[in-house]
């Protein structure tokens, strides 16, 4: 049954999409496709279910209450919902909207939908889901409700969505005004932690700082991960033995690159090869020792790679 269900399916997808001479190879492609489709689905719908309830345990269990903020969407909602008495789940999809039409525009249409309906999502789940207010102790509300708010928007990234459209803003600032990312960033948090000092007084934004800074460290690990990717290039005369060490030591691929005569301290050099690959920041004091045995004079030029696919590279948990 189910079998029959796929093969129709299958045959209406492919005349959807005007197919006149239906192929074998045409028919699994399709459903091999379909299949990964729906894998990719399933697990950004979990993933973003996940993100919704944690951001919402953050709000309800910790922040509301004691009127602590984030930065970014969800700290200017929360700060109006402190001055205004206005429930939050009517604020953060009116806060959110301007921001899912950047995203519509910055980054395309399936994201945006998304991030829509991830939006939607959390402010149904505060409306309509009761948790409990954990504590009140200022110290604890400010780290755990971080920590609950920013696995929550981690989760919903590693879905494919947002549900705090700060960087969607950021970057949509950065290609008009020419600026990075992290200073839009940084800008949009010193005007809301210095209107939650005007209107909520020091102390309060001063904690909130701190859930700022939980929230946004706890962001990086769901999404970076403590296996932080790096790329390394090596440049040495000794390319061939590099290349050995990388494949059998460490465990990684190497691409190589025909490098060409340049100047350097000692004159005009020979060609080499150059070595490129990709490790774990975890480890790098392995490739280091290493290349110090072959090579202590290589150059060597390490740069975050913020992730990659396919290769002999480990994949992350929760890898979207």
């Amino acid at each position: 049954m189910i079998k029959k269900i796929w093969q129709q399916l299958i045959l209406f997808i492919l005349h959807f999409q005007g197919e006149a001479d239906i192929s074998r190879y045409k028919i699994i492609k399709t459903k091999s496709n379909l299949i990964i489709s729906l894998k990719s689905t399933i697990r950004s719908t979990i993933l973003i279910t996940i993100g919704i309830f944690s951001a919402a345990f953050g709000f309800k269990g910790f922040l509301l209450s004691n009127k602590f903020i984030d930065g970014g969407a969800t700290g200017i909602s929360l700060l109006i919902s402190a001055v205004t008495d206005y429930k939050i789940h009517y604020i953060i999809p009116l806060v959110n909207l301007p921001f899912i039409a950047m995203a519509y525009k910055t980054i395309g249409r399936n994201f945006a939908i998304k991030t829509a309906i991830a939006i939607v999502g959390l402010s149904f789940c505060l409306a309509n889901v009761n948790f409990p207010n954990v504590t009140n102790d200022s110290i604890l509300v400010a780290i755990f409700g971080g920590f609950f708010l920013g696995a929550g928007i981690g989760m919903s990234i590693r879905g494919g969505a947002v549900i705090d459209g700060t960087e969607v803003l950021a970057i949509y600032l950065s290609k008009k005004l020419g600026t990075t990312i992290g200073d839009i960033i940084i800008i949009i948090n010193v005007m809301i932690f210095s209107a939650a000092a005007y209107l909520l007084g020091i102390e309060i934004a001063l904690y909130s700082m701190i859930t700022y800074l939980a929230a946004s460290k706890t962001l990086d690990f769901i999404v970076e991960g403590i296996e932080e990717y790096i790329g390394v290039t090596i440049v040495s005369s000794k390319s061939e033995e590099i290349k050995e060490m990388v494949y059998n030591k460490l465990g990684r691929g190497v691409t190589v690159y025909s490098g060409k005569k340049g100047m350097g301290k000692r004159g005009i050099k020979d060609d080499n090869d150059i070595i490129f690959t990709v490790i774990t920041r975890l480890e790098i004091n392995k490739l280091n020792t290493e290349l110090e045995k072959i090579a202590p004079n290589a150059f060597v030029v390490m740069h975050t790679v913020k992730d990659t696919k396919g290769g002999m590279i480990k994949k992350r948990p929760l890898k979207h």
